[in-house]
């Protein structure tokens, strides 16, 4: 059962979360005319009447970036204040999730951009690990990544996750936790919801921009702390056949955090997986606000 935080904000106010309703007519819902966000928050493990929040400018800033091929124009200063808001009306006591979205509110039967009210809501869910924290296994999916040419994979846009839940109902249907989509060019893409590492003779290598995926903020961050731990990082295309001969595999993103992947349609990884043990932990302490040098990183959210 999901268990969601009792208030939202919704069209301009907070209410009651079981309140906050669209219209079976409301256009973002029949063209997926709309972009999402998502970061954690975590009670402060040194303190409970404060809630931690990972690089929150950030991802206020990628919304507010997002809302931009919707043709709105909402600053990330005020995705900013109203996620802070929203965490003290809450006062949430767990681990917990929170899903922003922007969204053509407008409505009617014509997909467009223009000419339709644009509206922007919060909601959260209390949420644990997404992912096992013990390894996953993963499948090459048959279904591809979208291109760029077709759809603005920059931003978080709510139409592009149709690919992710075919490809994710596949996996799991098949037998596997997680799926891995290729791009047009057939090299690896990212999986369902997640970027995608790999480690070979102590190198660090992941999809560049240039492969269609999204720019993930937990992506970026892996990168900026292995290159500070010394472990050398590369960006570039990945074959299918790279990942099935790799000393390492995971997955990263918001909900899934740092991801072990043990096994890839019937290859099996090897079990030693110093480097991501290592970018996980470091990843852990850096969001419960345990390391110095992130703190920079960390908003810490003080409950009334």
């Amino acid at each position: 059962m999901n268990n969601f935080l009792p208030i939202a904000y919704f069209q301009n106010k907070f209410v009651p979360f079981n309140k906050a309703k669209v219209s079976i007519a409301t256009q973002a819902l029949h063209y997926g005319t709309g972009a999402i966000g998502g970061l954690r928050g975590i009670p402060d493990p040194q303190n409970d009447k404060q809630i931690l929040l990972f690089r929150l400018d950030r991802h206020c800033q990628r919304l507010s970036d997002s809302a931009k091929y919707l043709h709105y124009d909402i600053p990330a200063s005020k995705i900013r204040e109203t996620i802070v808001d929203f965490i003290k009306k809450n006062q949430p006591s767990k681990s917990f999730y929170i899903r922003p979205l922007v969204y053509t509110s407008g409505l009617g039967i014509a997909p467009r951009l223009h000419n339709v009210e644009k509206d922007f809501l919060v909601y959260g869910i209390e949420l644990a690990d997404y992912l096992s924290p013990e390894g996953v296994s993963c499948r090459i999916s048959s279904w591809y990544r979208q291109e760029d040419r077709s759809l603005p994979l920059r931003g978080k846009i709510s139409a592009a996750y149709i690919t992710s839940a075919l490809a994710k109902t596949e996996a799991v249907e098949s037998g596997f936790d997680e799926a891995i989509m290729m791009n047009s060019q057939g090299k690896i893409c990212e999986a369902s919801g997640m970027n995608i590492f790999l480690v070979r003779n102590g190198q660090l290598i992941t999809p560049g921009f240039e492969q269609d995926i999204l720019e993930g903020i937990t992506r970026d961050s892996v990168l900026t702390i292995a290159r500070n731990l010394g472990i050398k990082t590369i960006e570039r295309p990945v074959d299918k056949s790279e990942l099935f001969i790799a000393d390492e595999v995971f997955l990263s993103g918001t909900a899934a955090k740092v991801a072990p992947v043990k096994k890839i349609e019937n290859y099996q990884l090897p079990e030693s997986k110093p480097i991501t043990t290592k970018l996980r932990e470091k990843l852990i302490a850096i969001t419960e606000n345990r390391d110095p040098d992130y703190q920079d990183w960390v908003d810490v959210i003080a409950l009334e």
